[in-house]
């Protein structure tokens, strides 16, 4: 499971939170990445040094090279030359401090904050019923009765993510709450106390029960619509044969054989009326489902 946002993020915004959930665990965490800094500041003080020696390195080279000894010269040259490379290709390096990336994923991070939720917002049991949740949006969302408009893709696309995020953030205060009872029971609890935490537990137990209860009005659309999707790939199988017989019956025809049964060809037909009709309850279904799910 990754990032699950809330579907009013730009969808730029989104696809880069979804992109980078380790630099986001970072960020929740504290960890601030570096501001960039200008050329003139990311000017070292040795690049400074470099350019002011180079007119007495230049000068002392021309003194040795027209002294008795030329050769201290050339040693001179060749050692400045392999300083000025090292310098060159460490300066072609992008500074640790100069991160655009990070820094872009961090200020969105901060903006958006409270907009997204990151895995270790939910405990193992709501990493469950959420997994589940997502499981049965994807199957509809990538249906190809949906994509062919025979379900209300419109309105799938809308309500649908809408879903998601609201069970997302359910469970995730759902999960924080667990945790600090957890760690409260954990604790011990005084005989004072313990009248009032059975109320809270049963406030989570009743909680939970309330979010599982929308994830399964979330299964039997999808189930509606899984049923859709089989009879219409199986009737688009059909209409394929269907499509095929004369070039069957012309084939037998001429090779002498008796042609195809008319029992055959009806039997066909009626196989693509019942797919049809399947196909409309089960659409139909799906559209009872969907509805159920906006109250």
């Amino acid at each position: 499971m990754g990032v699950v946002v809330d579907p009013q993020v730009p969808r730029e915004v989104a696809g880069l939170l979804r992109a980078n959930a380790p630099l986001l665990s970072r960020v929740r965490a504290g960890w601030v990445p570096p501001a960039s800094l200008s050329p003139a500041r990311r000017r070292s003080p040795s690049s400074a040094l470099l350019l002011a020696t180079t007119p007495v390195v230049i000068a002392l080279m021309a003194v040795l090279l027209a002294s008795p000894a030329p050769a201290a010269g050339f040693v001179l040259l060749g050692s400045y030359v392999f300083i000025v490379l090292v310098k060159i290709a460490s300066m072609s390096e992008t500074p640790e401090e100069e991160r655009p990336h990070e820094r872009g994923v961090y200020e969105q991070a901060r903006w958006y904050d409270g907009r997204y939720l990151l895995p270790e917002d939910f405990d193992h049991d709501a990493r469950l019923v959420l997994a589940r949740a997502q499981r049965a949006i994807g199957s509809v969302l990538r249906s190809h009765v949906n994509a062919e408009g025979l379900l209300d893709d419109a309105r799938n696309a809308v309500m649908l993510p809408a879903q998601e995020w609201e069970i997302a953030r359910l469970l995730a205060k759902l999960s924080a709450l667990r945790l600090e009872h957890r760690e409260l029971l954990a604790r011990g609890i005084a005989p004072e106390v313990a009248a009032v935490i059975e109320p809270l537990e049963r406030a989570l137990v009743n909680s939970e029960a309330a979010v599982v209860a929308r994830v399964e009005a979330l299964e039997r659309y999808a189930g509606h619509v899984a049923e859709a999707e089989r009879a219409y790939h199986a009737r688009g199988q059909i209409e394929e044969l269907r499509a095929r017989l004369p070039r069957y019956e012309e084939l037998l025809a001429e090779a002498g054989a008796d042609r195809l049964g008319t029992a055959e060809i009806e039997r066909l037909a009626e196989d693509a009326d019942v797919l049809e009709r399947t196909l409309r309850r089960s659409v139909e279904s799906a559209h009872e489902a969907f509805r159920y799910l906006e109250s």
